[in-house]
């Protein structure tokens, strides 16, 4: 558990550190003051935990200071966590496996959102726990997309089914979802071509996807996740509107979260869509994607030890 919660720390380090430089070191030994409480409210919005989520903590925290003046900072921290706990209740995503027949996961997302990187981290991870999974290089629009889950695959020796450059996505899908059947795999994970959510035809590409792994299991992909770049911020909550309404969006993966100040950004997106958060992406490596846990992103954004 403590493993778990280092990497979240270590991830959302940026993110911390901005609050901590907003409010001098509040969440530290020092006292609150009203002076203290202004210099939190500007770090939350700036952290980008949006203005409704950040009302909510201020006004705990001055409820708090109203009935205690000596309140410190760490006493004003664990306020904090509290509230985003309760904020994000129900939001950790269950990785619940098909009936019969491989899982499908198809990754969903715009260039440049970590989507390719984080289809093979989640392959590697479950490979980890014993699982068997297929690969599928079903972005073709793009010859490195291909490439990068080739050499991914290769580095982290992974089951991969792949075609040229332009080929038919969806028949890559096809194909990836039969090799996986006949060789039993658990799960095939589909990495989908990058695209702007408002190109129409690469969207009805992707529904084309959909439709043919439901020829072979009508509830295929089970599992329809966004990835999104984490440090687009509170950005990415129309463009994960508009995926939800074109593809039903059953989960959403946040990726980047280590190289931006901006990891307050899941509460907003969270408290909007209502979509379960499965993941979280706090490194480069293969490791550093790890299930989201709520308990442990609001200990870490707040400073909380453990």
């Amino acid at each position: 558990m403590f493993g778990l919660f280092k990497k979240f720390k270590e991830g959302l380090a940026k993110t911390v550190s901005a609050i901590a430089a907003k409010t001098h070191g509040l969440f530290g030994g020092r006292k609150i003051d009203a002076a203290s409480v202004d210099e939190l409210e500007e770090a939350l919005i700036t952290a980008d935990f949006g203005v409704e989520t950040a009302d909510e903590i201020l006004a705990e925290i001055k409820a708090a200071y109203k009935k205690d003046a000596s309140l410190h900072g760490w006493q004003a921290a664990a306020i904090g966590a509290a509230v985003l706990q309760r904020v994000l209740a129900g939001s950790e995503g269950d990785l619940k496996p098909a009936a019969s027949g491989p899982t499908v996961i198809a990754m969903i997302g715009v260039n440049g959102s970590g989507k390719t990187t984080t289809s093979a981290k989640l392959a590697w991870k479950l490979k980890q726990e014993g699982k068997t999974v297929t690969l599928a290089a079903c972005d073709t629009f793009r010859a490195a997309a291909v490439e990068q889950l080739k050499t991914w695959a290769t580095r982290l020796e992974l089951e991969i089914v792949a075609s040229h450059t332009g080929a038919d996505s969806a028949a890559v899908a096809f194909d990836a979802w039969q090799a996986a059947r006949s060789r039993g795999r658990d799960y095939l994970i589909v990495d989908t071509a990058g695209r702007l959510h408002t190109k129409s035809n690469l969207m009805e590409e992707l529904a084309k996807i959909r439709r043919v792994l439901q020829k072979h299991d009508p509830a295929a992909p089970q599992h329809r996740w966004l990835v999104v770049d984490g440090s687009l911020g509170s950005n990415s909550i129309e463009q994960a509107k508009v995926f939800h309404q074109s593809f039903g969006l059953t989960g959403l993966v946040v990726t980047k979260l280590d190289g931006t100040s901006r990891g307050g950004a899941i509460v907003g997106i969270y408290r909007q869509l209502k979509i379960p958060i499965y993941f979280l992406g706090l490194g480069e490596q293969a490791e550093d994607l790890q299930p989201f846990s709520v308990e442990n992103y609001a200990k870490a954004v707040f400073g909380i030890e453990g």
